[in-house]
């Protein structure tokens, strides 16, 4: 008889558990980035994206909660978060992914791109790939790329249509040693500054320009301050959208494959977004005054990189850059 009533409270038990066993089939996943909840903030559009095709292709089972603004920390954080475990998802610039893994440094490489669509070769191919294989060693999945687009040059002596252009030009760069090596090299006058010092600097003529994305130029109203907008593309901002390998490799089969897709999903979904943003950007800044020109030969700009791109090369690998550079460069 006791048996039969130890099997009998076996029977409830494990009728009354599979309740709770489907419910921890559910997953609740952070979502981090450190710019703005916005609809125009590259980071922002990536987000809402990914949580939209996340929780639509694995129907719910999979929650992404959204945290902008560094709430999980700044980007260097946020990396660390995910290598172990405590951050199950975020978006972060290629130039902090180089931190964790420095071939990424190849994304960083001053006129390896003339346009969206060279980059897309690059980042959605073989060079991809194995970017995110290495990445994937150090504990970290990159299910996407988005980006946060090219960058462009402002000034107020000349526009910029090749190297010569910005000889002797003051230009205002970021505290980085590429960006000064990048400005030197093309013999610019390249003057490291915090971004809140360049407004008053371009103003009282200290500076004669600076470079930045477009919507940067725009929401500032770079326009009253410089006349000239050169569309160089000089440097491409990508970004990855990352998900902690432990996270990952705890989903079944199924989940794991649905996460992939919607990575996919959302990097194109922004990109399209990004895309139509620095369109309508370009003629907002035209309709303010500016000059605006177009470089069609990014070529003679990365020769007089060459010393740049030599002392990247034992950083990124001499295979894989080679690789990167015949793919951008294909017509």
């Amino acid at each position: 008889m006791s048996r039969k009533l130890m099997g009998l409270a076996v029977t409830i038990g494990l009728a009354l558990g599979a309740p709770g066993a489907a419910m921890a089939q559910d997953y609740t996943w952070k979502f981090g980035w450190a710019s703005a909840d916005s609809q125009t903030d590259p980071n922002g559009v990536t987000a809402h994206e990914f949580k939209k095709a996340v929780e639509e292709l694995t129907g719910g089972k999979i929650k992404i909660e959204l945290y902008p603004n560094r709430q999980l920390g700044d980007e260097k954080a946020m990396m660390e978060g995910l290598r172990f475990g405590t951050i199950e998802s975020a978006t972060i610039t290629a130039s902090s992914m180089a931190a964790v893994e420095p071939a990424f440094q190849v994304a960083d490489l001053p006129f390896l791109f003339s346009d969206v669509e060279s980059a897309y070769r690059v980042f959605d191919g073989s060079v991809g790939n194995q970017l995110a294989e290495k990445m994937e060693s150090k504990g970290i999945k990159v299910v996407g790329y988005m980006e946060l687009g090219f960058r462009q040059m402002v000034n107020n002596v000349r526009p910029v249509t090749q190297p010569s252009d910005i000889v002797g030009v003051k230009y205002r760069v970021m505290q980085s040693p590429l960006y000064i090596a990048m400005f030197s090299s093309m013999g610019g006058n390249a003057i490291p500054m915090a971004w809140g010092e360049m407004f008053a600097a371009l103003q009282q003529g200290a500076i004669d320009g600076m470079e930045g994305p477009l919507p940067i130029l725009e929401a500032n109203k770079l326009y009253e301050m410089a006349k000239y907008l050169s569309l160089t593309n000089h440097s491409y901002t990508l970004g990855g959208i990352l998900v902690s390998k432990q996270a990952f490799d705890s989903l079944p089969a199924d989940l794991q494959d649905a996460v992939m897709k919607a990575g996919k999903q959302a990097g194109k979904a922004q990109r399209e977004a990004m895309g139509k943003l620095n369109e309508s950007l370009v003629e907002t800044l035209k309709g303010h005054g500016m000059q605006v020109n177009e470089i069609t030969d990014n070529k003679p700009f990365r020769e007089a990189l060459s010393k740049v791109y030599a002392d990247a090369e034992a950083t990124i690998g001499k295979e894989l850059m080679a690789e990167a550079i015949a793919e951008a460069d294909k017509k």
